[in-house]
């Protein structure tokens, strides 16, 4: 699992209230988030879903971690579920999260068609590569050590 965090998007600051209608405060920080695929995710067989599903278990395990973390620092926290792009821990909006498109506007890596959506194109893993976002309303550094925190207690998850 490959993790950085960053500031929001111009998109993510823009359209916050139709993302996360219940946050009160705005979005300082996203977690993006990247976990190696067995195989390229662009194929479409039972496999491929059985990949994703266990990616994504991954992810939340992960995000509802961190998210309970800096809820207990006081700090809104909210993880995307990849699969739809709605937010897991709040109330949902009028918008679906794009995961693939914050992955491009914030690392700049190249995107792929996959049937009817895109996928991220790794410079290591190609497109055997799952992503997932995590938003919050702390700081980049509140974001960082929480993160840290969780990765001296699992080696499996990296920056």
């Amino acid at each position: 699992m490959q993790y950085s965090v960053h500031p929001p998007s111009e998109f993510i600051c823009q359209h916050s209230e139709k993302l996360l209608p219940e946050w009160s405060t705005p979005v300082r920080s996203i977690v993006v988030v990247l976990q190696p695929s067995d195989r390229e995710l662009t194929e479409r067989c039972w496999e491929t879903d059985l990949q994703k599903q266990i990616l994504r278990s991954q992810f939340l395990e992960f995000g509802f971690k961190v998210a309970e973390l800096l809820r207990q620092r006081g700090y809104l926290a909210e993880l995307f579920d990849p699969k739809t792009g709605l937010p897991i821990l709040s109330k949902a909006g009028s918008l679906r999260l794009d995961d693939v498109a914050v992955v491009r506007s914030t690392l700049g890596y190249g995107i792929t068609p996959a049937g009817n959506c895109f996928t991220i194109v790794h410079p290591r893993w190609g497109s055997a590569v799952y992503p997932s976002i995590l938003m919050s309303s702390a700081d980049l550094s509140s974001v960082e050590a929480a993160v840290a925190g969780l990765r001296e207690c699992h080696h499996s998850f990296r920056g």
